[in-house]
This record gives C-alpha cells, structure tokens and sequence, in this order.
C-alpha cells in the first residue's frame, strides 16, 4: 500500500470525495474564531485547505507521513505549520491545540489507539478530537463498487473492510479506548458523478492506497478481466456513486 504518490494521482483517485467531505466534517467540529486547530494526516491539504478558511493560517498546523503530500500542503496552504511525521508519534508539543482532526486516517494508522492517544494528548483539556472514515465494512464507500467486482474473481483478495474504524460504532470504541469523553458519532454522506465509465476507471491504475496497489500487481490479463467486470456492474454512465463515512467526536479529559 502506498500513498508516496503524486498529490495529483491521490486528487484523481480520492480528492474527489475527501474533498466536499471535508465539509461536512469540518462542520461537525463547531470551530471558532481564536481556536488552534491540527490536520493529522493531512494529505494533499482536503481538510486543512477548510480549517485554515474557518480558523486562518496562522491557526492551523498539519502533518503528513508522506513527503510529496507535506510538499503540496505547504505549497498549496501558505503560513501553515505543516510537517512531516506519523500519528503515532505527533511532532508537537501537549495541549498545543483545541482541535485535532484525523480526517480519513484513523484507518491507516499502523496503531489506531496510538494514534488517537497522541492526538488527545496534543489537545487540551477540554479541546476536541474527531475523524472520520469509510464504510468500506458496509460496503457503502467511494472504492466498494471495486471491491465487490474484485472478490467476485479473487475471493482471497485483502481488501479493506477489516481496517480499524470501518465498522459501525469502532470509531466511537477507539474513542472511549483512548480515553476521549463526550462522544458523538453521525454519518457523512458524499455524492460524485461519473460522465464516463473510464473516469471512474482510470484513477484506479494509478497505484494509490490499497485498491490501487492490488490492481498494479496484477498481470494485463487479470487487471483487464477486472476491468470488464466493474463495467458490467457499474450502471450505464453518466452515474453517481453515494460514498458514507462514520464520524466521531470526542472531548479530552
């Protein structure tokens, strides 16, 4: 799995629904102005590209474990502290902030309860800790449509459904697990169009996160049976596909 890609290559394959979930997300966090607010695993800039909208610059910091996304954090977002390092071990200071936000994440964390633990002990007490992650369990995430296509020709396929916080309520588990209180937990919804099959298609070849890994190691053959596949499950284009996240709050201390 890798996700040291080009930031345009993950804004094809994902930014797409990161992007207006970030939205939905960002709401749920009832910012206001005079908050410092923390992007872990920021990406290309989906969420943090809104808290600096919501809260201004100089309020926001980010961190990312790849490079080439730090790179395109920094250059898309001017006067945001954002740096290179790993949730697990966050390169900031205790109670440095009243917001951290996990936005997509929680579910490639190499340890998820580590990784939230760090989260709130950068956050004051009082302050907030929220994420939010796919459905992939449910089948009702942006890459199921894949997936279904995938395990009807390769039943052993490793998927993502068994990532930590996928299932109803693990999230809000996490939570509770990593000493946050207050939890709050909702559903986000997100709705992409498609005008042609080989626009959903394509961004899948581009070897990012899971999916895209699996389907690079396939060979011509196999990659074009899988192809074929999906386009005989996908309705007629133009279609749309509705992505769901679960989403949890908690409060620190």
């Amino acid at each position: 799995m890798s996700f040291v890609v080009p930031p345009d290559a993950y804004e094809r394959y994902m930014g797409r629904y990161s992007e207006p979930l970030a939205g939905g997300f960002a709401d749920q966090l009832r910012l206001r102005a005079g908050q410092r607010a923390l992007d872990v695993g920021c990406g290309p800039g989906a969420l943090t590209a809104v808290l600096v909208a919501r809260l201004g610059a100089g309020a926001v910091a980010a961190v990312d474990p790849s490079e080439p996304f730090v790179a395109a954090a920094r250059s898309r977002l001017p006067g945001v502290d954002v740096r290179h390092g790993v949730a697990e071990h966050l390169p900031f200071e205790d109670d440095g902030f009243d917001v951290a936000t996990a936005h997509l994440v929680v579910h490639f964390m190499a340890n998820a309860g580590a990784g939230l633990a760090e989260m709130a002990r950068v956050t004051r007490s009082g302050g907030v800790v929220a994420a939010c992650v796919w459905d992939h369990p449910g089948g009702r995430g942006p890459l199921s449509p894949l997936w279904r296509a995938v395990y009807d020709l390769d039943p052993d396929a490793p998927g993502e459904s068994d990532r930590p916080g996928s299932r109803a309520g693990e999230l809000a588990e996490l939570f509770a697990a990593a000493g946050l209180r207050d939890i709050r937990s909702s559903e986000l919804h997100v709705t992409v169009a498609y005008p042609t099959f080989d626009d959903w298609w394509d961004p899948m070849m581009l070897g990012v996160g899971p999916a895209g890994t699996y389907i690079a190691g396939l060979d011509d053959e196999r990659r074009e049976a899988l192809r074929t596949h999906c386009a005989e499950l996908q309705p007629p284009a133009p279609f749309e596909i509705t992505a769901v996240a679960w989403s949890a709050v908690g409060v620190v201390g």
